[in-house]
């Protein structure tokens, strides 16, 4: 398959989480959007998720994410940039097509993780920075601009979810506003906001959102798809899903 004909293409070679020299195609002062993300191998994806409805159709499910998240949120306004786990791992044979870019996550933990992922990006020339988890297939490219739009008055903008954490984080200058964070609890929001404020940054929340952990997430997605399709491989497997018996929306 032939690359995107795009200033977007971007050819990483990021074998050890760092970006090459390839990355120069990246211009000076670039708007990037990272999606963190794992390949999709059932078992290691979705484990919450997966303990209701098994390792299979959670993997199904994330894969569809991948999918969704590609289409939406390519655009000629910013490059889109995959941070993969394990590293070397690639996703073309998922997404259908050639990615644009690719970063080998590197780090001990997700906080480190998410650190090294913006460092190694405005190290490479971006001017702006909009990070996204693989599972907000919903979170698509008009709440990438409007954090774009709010980092012109703001130092760090965040999505925050129901469960007290973001499922969005955009800065415009490297700041480490993770590493005295306790990831992957109810506390994220409010030890990221207090990170911000004894760093003196400012901070800008757009509209709550969600991201999909559980059963009870995929319903919630579910109700969303119904009034806005812009979803369709996901739509597919949920549709898949209620047909096997795997998803009530009405428990």
């Amino acid at each position: 398959m032939r690359p995107v004909a795009s200033r977007w293409s971007l050819p990483v070679n990021a074998s050890r989480g760092k970006l090459s020299g390839m990355l120069a195609k990246l211009e000076n002062g670039a708007d990037v959007v990272v999606v963190m993300a794992k390949y999709p191998t059932p078992g290691t994806v979705k484990t919450r998720l997966a303990a209701a409805v098994g390792d299979l159709h959670a993997c199904t499910l994330y894969r569809a994410f991948l999918v969704d998240l590609d289409r939406t949120l390519r655009s000629e306004q910013w490059g889109l940039v995959w941070a993969m786990a394990p590293a070397g791992s690639r996703l073309n044979d998922v997404i259908g097509r050639e990615a644009l870019g690719y970063l080998d996550q590197r780090g001990a933990g997700l906080a480190s993780r998410m650190l090294h992922c913006f460092s190694d990006l405005f190290a490479a020339g971006a001017g702006r920075v909009v990070m996204v988890g693989a599972d907000v297939p919903h979170l698509g490219a008009d709440t990438v601009k409007r954090s774009l739009a709010a980092l012109q008055h703001s130092d760090v903008v965040v999505v925050p979810s129901r469960d007290g954490g973001y499922c969005l984080v955009a800065m415009r200058a490297l700041h480490d506003v993770f590493s005295e964070v306790e990831m992957s609890t109810e506390k994220v929001l409010d030890e990221t906001r207090a990170a911000c404020q004894l760093q003196g940054l400012s901070l800008h929340e757009l509209a709550t959102s969600f991201d999909i952990d559980d059963l009870n997430d995929v319903r919630l997605l579910a109700r969303h798809i119904s009034r806005d399709c812009a979803m369709p491989a996901t739509a597919e497997v949920l549709t898949d899903w209620r047909r096997r018996g795997l998803l009530d929306l009405n428990p």
